[in-house]
């Protein structure tokens, strides 16, 4: 079964991910996040394609915020 979200994975230092958490809920259901690998501060970051233009918008603000980098999925990851 295919989600109905697209996402992406994200390493950052492990102190940004408290901030990363509060930014995208202050943006009240623009996307969502959830920690994939705490010891590797890697996070899924999900939002609805109705929601695209601006999740991608915000998610290039917050890689340069947070210092973010694009990871691919961990080999052990579980889709929701």
């Amino acid at each position: 079964m295919d989600s109905p979200f697209e996402k992406r994975c994200y390493r950052l230092p492990k102190q940004q991910i408290a901030t990363l958490r509060f930014t995208l809920e202050s943006y009240d259901g623009l996307a969502f996040v959830r920690t994939l690998a705490p010891r590797e501060a890697v996070v899924e970051i999900a939002w609805p394609p109705s929601r695209s233009a601006d999740a991608e918008a915000l998610l290039a603000a917050l890689e340069q915020e947070c210092e973010m980098v694009e990871v691919p999925r961990p080999q052990d990851y579980t889709p929701l």
